[in-house]
């Protein structure tokens, strides 16, 4: 069975124009060449969309238009640091017609597996929509234990998913042995995403498929189709994808920023404090691009 959002998603950036404010236009160019390329759907305002530098009413806006402009499923990252704020934020954006909502780990403020539960019930209550949780400890600060996931997914209906950044393969295979029957598991890393596979995840919620998604969509048809071997080849291809994306002296979404420019495609500078771009980043994306094979 195909799961609900599919399996290849990209977690869109959020393009910007010269001035720095939201390119709205921009977004929607980007989302229907991203759709054209194979994506089975789109997640908006995560990490990888800058959502904390975005407003409620910016993310709102992008986030409709994209709705209006695709034929796949849109899932809306409306999550925060403020349960009020996530609730409002999941209203709003549900109201626009979204498929489902990412809902991260409330960041910063470190609060405790009680907290979290009572955070994520109270957002996922917001809402008839199906939520997909976003286990990403290294930029929020604290881990979603694996009892609190399994908790969530046993007590609260439309809580459905979570993409995993969490980088345990390990203990995600313990989730995925433990979850009721229709919860999934998405891979939130590229680099693990075919090992995640391996123990159970259903698809991946990608940045590296800014630029490959052709590849990351044969690579899932090899896994699904029981053709390891090729899995396993097409990963190999793309580890130079996988190291591009992201390190500390260019922080996701510096690199795939950068790789826009290069393909000419909307995205702008990132908003302050991800930049600045560093130099020579354009010449490393075109030389990820010829090892894809495109010139």
């Amino acid at each position: 069975m195909e799961p609900r959002f599919g399996r290849v998603l990209t977690a869109m950036i959020s393009p910007f124009a010269a001035d720095g404010s939201l390119d709205v236009d921009g977004a929607v160019t980007l989302a229907r060449w991203l759709e054209e390329q194979g994506n089975d759907g789109l997640v908006l305002a995560g990490t990888t969309g800058e959502s904390p530098t975005l407003t409620q009413d910016e993310q709102v806006d992008m986030i409709s238009a994209v709705v209006e402009a695709v034929q796949i499923p849109v899932i809306a990252g409306a999550g925060s640091n403020d349960t009020r704020s996530a609730v409002r934020n999941a209203e709003r954006c549900a109201e626009v017609g979204v498929a489902g909502i990412l809902d991260v780990t409330p960041y910063y403020n470190r609060p405790s597996q009680a907290g979290l539960i009572e955070h994520f019930r109270t957002t996922a209550a917001a809402t008839d929509l199906p939520v997909m949780l976003y286990d990403i400890p290294p930029r929020s600060g604290r881990k979603i234990d694996t009892d609190t996931i399994l908790r969530l997914a046993d007590e609260v209906d439309n809580i459905v998913a979570v993409k995993d950044a969490a980088g345990d393969v390990a203990e995600t295979a313990r989730l995925i042995a433990a979850v009721p029957d229709g919860f999934e598991v998405y891979s939130g890393e590229d680099c693990l995403t075919l090992s995640l596979l391996a123990v159970g995840a259903v698809g991946t919620v990608s940045v590296a498929s800014h630029w490959c998604t052709p590849e990351t969509v044969s690579m899932m048809a090899a896994f699904f189709g029981g053709d390891m071997a090729e899995a396993a080849a097409i990963n190999r291809r793309l580890i130079p994808s996988y190291d591009f994306e992201s390190g500390d002296l260019r922080p996701n979404p510096v690199p795939t920023k950068a790789m826009m420019k290069v393909l000419g495609l909307p995205g702008g500078d990132c908003r302050l404090p991800m930049g600045p771009e560093p130099e020579g980043l354009q010449d490393e994306a075109r030389r990820v691009l010829v090892g894809l094979g495109r010139g």
